[in-house]
C-alpha cells in the first residue's frame, strides 16, 4: 500500500509540473531575453546573434538581447547561462569548439553540455577553408598529404590557439592521413588568414568568411573546404571528402546552437525552439548570414542533444589518442 500511494504522489507531482509549465508556457515570454555569447562583438557568432535577436524580438513580441562574455574558451558565457534560472529568459550560443570539440578533448570543462544544458536549437552552420601559402608547392589536399609525408614536422600550421576548432580539426586531419606539422598557436582566425598571406605559415583553416576575400585576392590558396558541400562563393574548391576519402566523414567545422540551463520546462523550449525555426525560415535571414557565411538551419530539441552525443564522442575519441597541453 504504502509503495502504491508513493507510486500516486510521483504521479500527481508529475502532473503538477506538466501544469505548471503549461501555465508558465503561456505567459512566456514576460520580459526581455538575454542571448550570451562566448566571443566579443563582430565575429561570426556574435553577428549571428544579433541578427536572429532582431528578428526574435518580432516573433515573441519581447526585447532580445545579446550580451558578450568572450574567454576561456567560451566558459564565461557557459557558465552565466548555468548559474541562471531555467526559465528561459537566459540562453547561450555555443559553438562546436565549446559544445563538441573542446569537450572531447579537455578534462578541465566543469560541467556537462548535455547534462547539465537543456538543448533547444541549432540556428547556423559555418564552414572554414583549407588553406596554404602561395609558395608552397601544392595545390590540393592529396598533394598537401603526399607532401607533409615526405617533410614530417617541416610544415608549420597556424591556428587560433591551443584547443580551437582550426587546431583541433588541424590534429583531426593528421590522425586520420597520418602525416605531422608543426603548431604555430595564434590568438584568432584573423591571425591565421593573416601569417599565410605573408607566408610565415604554410598551413591552416580559416573560416570561410575571413578565407574567400583573400583567396579571391590570391593572397594565398584555397586547397579544400569543409562541409559536404562546396561553398558558393568558391566552386572551384573540393571538400575535405573528395580529396580524402577518409574524411568524408568530417562533417561541418562549425555549428551554432541555443542551450538554457538543465530543467528549462518542455513547453518553453518548445516556445523558444518554434520561434528560432520560423527565424531561421525568413528569407532575410538567410540572406544577411549569408553575408558572413553562415548557413541559417532549423531543428528540434533533440537532434540538437544526438548531435552533441555523436560529435562529442568523436571528438572523445581522438582525444585519448593526441596529447595536447591546454595552459
Amino acid at each position: 500500500m504504502k509503495y502504491l500511494s508513493f507510486l500516486r504522489t510521483l504521479a500527481i507531482a508529475g502532473w503538477i509540473s506538466l501544469f505548471m509549465g503549461a501555465v508558465f508556457a503561456q505567459t512566456f515570454p514576460s520580459r526581455p531575453i538575454k542571448i550570451v555569447v562566448g566571443y566579443g562583438p563582430g565575429g561570426a557568432a556574435d553577428l549571428t546573434a544579433r541578427v536572429y535577436a532582431e528578428k526574435l524580438s518580432t516573433v515573441l513580441n519581447t526585447p532580445v538581447i545579446v550580451e558578450n562574455k568572450a574567454g576561456a574558451f567560451e566558459q564565461l558565457a557557459a557558465q552565466a547561462v548555468l548559474a541562471s534560472q531555467p526559465d528561459g529568459y537566459m540562453l547561450w550560443l555555443g559553438t562546436a569548439g565549446a559544445l563538441t570539440m573542446g569537450p572531447g578533448v579537455r578534462t578541465d570543462i566543469p560541467y556537462d553540455v548535455i547534462k547539465n544544458f537543456t538543448q533547444v536549437a541549432r540556428i547556423g552552420e559555418v564552414e572554414a577553408v583549407l588553406a596554404v601559402r602561395n609558395e608552397l608547392p601544392v595545390n590540393s589536399l592529396p598533394e598537401l598529404v603526399s607532401y607533409a609525408k615526405a617533410n614530417p614536422n617541416k610544415l608549420f600550421f597556424a591556428t587560433a590557439g591551443v584547443g580551437s576548432g582550426n587546431h583541433l580539426l588541424t590534429e583531426y586531419i593528421m590522425n586520420v592521413t597520418g602525416i605531422k606539422m608543426t603548431h604555430v598557436p595564434f590568438k584568432g582566425d584573423v591571425d591565421v588568414a593573416r601569417e599565410l598571406t605573408a607566408g610565415t605559415v604554410d598551413f591552416g583553416i580559416p573560416v570561410a568568411a575571413q578565407a574567400v576575400p583573400f583567396v579571391n585576392e590570391k593572397k594565398f590558396k584555397a586547397i579544400a573546404v569543409t562541409g559536404t558541400q562546396r561553398l558558393k562563393a568558391l566552386p572551384n574548391v573540393p571538400t575535405m571528402g573528395e580529396g580524402v576519402d577518409a574524411l568524408k566523414s568530417s562533417g561541418v567545422y562549425s555549428v551554432y546552437a541555443l542551450l538554457g540551463p538543465a530543467g528549462l520546462p518542455a513547453p518553453v523550449v518548445k516556445v523558444l525552439n518554434d520561434a528560432l525555426n520560423k527565424v531561421a525560415q525568413m528569407p532575410e535571414v538567410s540572406q544577411r548570414l549569408d553575408g558572413i557565411y553562415v548557413k541559417a538551419t532549423t531543428s528540434a530539441p533533440n537532434e540538437v542533444r544526438q548531435y552533441l552525443e555523436v560529435e562529442g564522442n568523436k571528438w572523445r575519441e581522438l582525444g585519448k589518442k593526441l596529447n595536447i597541453k591546454f595552459n
